[in-house]
């Protein structure tokens, strides 16, 4: 009894040891426009994650340079970050963007280069940006994704999903971004059957124009997708930033959508 009580406790250490905590936000329109103060702020917010997958960096000119000064705001807080921002997805022009991952090199290692997925880039507007990383000898790729607003029918594009564990056979695959869709929509079901889950259940996250009644969320839009066979889910959560403003306009100058975070263990 001792013995497996013991090799029990030994193995929850290890997952304990092996966590990484991956953080996904769409910071709205995240280019030259945004202040030294909300880069500190955003800086301030993320810096105790080890991966930080953003969305809706600004395609021309600005959106580069702009998370060059967030990933340099994030060097001066006592731990080196690395960073990476696709070419501007192929959608049409006034909807094109690019996505970032920025990263402690400390905890992880990027292994290759990180690509935008052009197989369905006829059949999805803002094609997804993939980066693999390398945690104790363990591989796992973040599938950086920014959806179609709802009234274009998200699921018209999503639907494509289903497919990318097949495309990609030997990557163990983490969907996260904004879907503009919720988890429960039958969209996400061939997904769900091959295994995967989401981190968030019912969980709104993008901001309304102006609380009401204390409710300042508007909709379940932001989630992440994992392989329970081969993600341990440990953690997971919002963080409710515009908690901390005196108004959801001051709020909605950092972004419209909350960060969403999930920690987690590679276990096969």
């Amino acid at each position: 009894m001792k013995i497996a009580i013991s090799i029990c406790f030994l193995f929850f250490i290890t997952i304990l040891n092996a966590q990484i905590k991956l953080l996904s936000w769409n910071i709205e329109n995240l280019g030259k426009s945004k202040s030294d103060f909300t880069i500190t702020y955003v800086a301030e917010t993320v810096k105790n994650y080890d991966i930080i997958a953003i969305q809706e960096v600004v395609a021309g000119y600005g959106g580069a340079q702009t998370v060059a000064r967030l990933a340099d705001e994030l060097n001066r807080k006592g731990a080196k970050w690395d960073y990476t921002i696709s070419d501007p997805t192929s959608s049409s022009a006034y909807k094109t963007e690019r996505y970032a991952f920025i990263w402690k090199t400390s905890k992880v290692k990027k292994i290759g280069k990180a690509w935008l997925e052009r197989k369905f880039h006829l059949e999805i507007d803002r094609e997804p940006y993939f980066c693999t990383f390398q945690y104790e000898g363990k591989q796992f790729t973040v599938v950086n994704f920014h959806a179609i607003t709802k009234n274009r029918q998200p699921e018209t594009e999503i639907k494509y999903f289903k497919f990318l564990p097949h495309e990609y056979p030997n990557l163990n695959l983490i969907f996260a971004g904004d879907f503009n869709c919720p988890q429960s929509h039958t969209v996400f079901n061939p997904l769900k059957k091959m295994g995967y889950r989401s981190i968030l259940m019912n969980q709104k996250t993008s901001l309304k124009k102006e609380c009401r009644e204390d409710l300042c969320l508007a909709s379940e839009f932001d989630n992440m997708y994992f392989n329970a066979a081969k993600i341990k889910h440990l953690n997971s959560g919002v963080i409710h930033f515009y908690k901390n403003f005196n108004s959801l306009e001051d709020a909605r100058k950092i972004s419209d959508h909350i960060p969403i975070w999930f920690e987690f263990a590679v276990v096969n």
